[in-house]
């Protein structure tokens, strides 16, 4: 029997599309990117061939063109792993679940999906500038502990290991992180030979969980030290960013393709940052969009 989705759980505007997004299904590509700021919407979409359609709702805007032949959708995520529950959720309705019938669909659609976001770097060859490519995402927001199959998706040993050396085993105010990876095709593809591929941290926040102190004191005032030195099968952590944790997870879950690329933009090692960055960022979209 098929699963019926209530009102309360699945809604839907009067106007047929999905509730945040504000997207009909056939407004949808197979090939989908990510970003955070709604102003990098017409960044990406300026490179397209042709466009379709333009949708704004909230921090949400859409475009859904064509590039090089490829039909491609852009849509802003707004920040942070809360954000991404809401669009990848609402994408994958799109795609897989009957907006008029509420019912899934008989057979379900697979989309590749790639974040183009910033982060912060870590390690000494992670200097401004530099591309990563999220391989694996260890999430600090705790958003997949509370869906089913979670254990499933993550490698269980690399959370055991980082808990272990951050010293937060039977510490009840840290988080429980989880360890992701992201789509193994996708991402070598992505990344190519001109990207790091990378650990990525992601964070809840942009000042305390990511080790920076303001006016309030930190818990651990050695958090980003404990990170920069973990090392899982001689691999170490390569930056913090904020999404790249739930896209990877509920991707998996959903049985989408999906992974995660970044421009260095502070290197937290170095205490350095560059905010004229936005000229490169054109140059990782260039790649992407050539890739996905």
């Amino acid at each position: 029997m098929k699963k019926h989705f209530e009102e309360s759980e699945l809604i839907v505007n009067p106007d047929g599309s999905i509730f945040h997004l504000h997207l009909r299904p056939e407004q949808l590509a197979g090939k989908i990117i990510l970003v955070g700021d709604p102003g990098r919407v017409p960044l990406v979409a300026s490179h397209f061939d042709s466009r379709e359609c333009e949708v704004s709702s909230r921090e949400f805007h859409t475009t859904t063109g064509r590039y090089k032949g490829k039909r491609v959708t852009v849509t802003s995520t707004g920040i942070g792993c809360d954000n991404i529950d809401i669009v990848l959720n609402e994408l994958d309705a799109l795609a897989n679940i009957n907006l008029e019938t509420r019912e899934e669909k008989e057979s379900t659609r697979q989309l590749e999906i790639v974040r183009i976001g910033t982060c912060g770097g870590l390690q000494p060859d992670t200097p401004e500038g530099t591309f990563i490519c999220s391989e694996m995402s260890v999430g600090f927001d705790g958003l997949l502990n509370f869906y089913e199959g979670r254990n499933a998706v993550c490698d269980l040993q690399f959370e055991r290991a980082f808990i272990g050396h951050m010293g937060w085993t039977g510490n009840l105010c840290a988080p429980y992180p989880y360890a992701v990876y992201a789509d193994k095709e996708l991402s070598q593809r992505i990344a190519g030979t001109d990207m790091v591929h990378g650990i990525t941290v992601s964070c809840g926040g942009f000042f305390g969980p990511q080790g920076r102190q303001l006016r309030i004191p930190l818990a651990d005032p050695h958090q980003n030290e404990k990170i920069e030195s973990f090392e899982y099968h001689g691999r170490r952590i390569t930056n913090f960013e904020m999404e790249s944790s739930a896209l990877a997870g509920l991707a998996r879950l959903l049985g989408h393709k999906a992974t995660t690329v970044c421009m260095v933009i502070a290197n937290r090692r170095a205490k350095k940052a560059d905010t004229n960055y936005r000229n490169h960022i054109d140059d990782l979209v260039r790649l992407v969009l050539d890739r996905i």
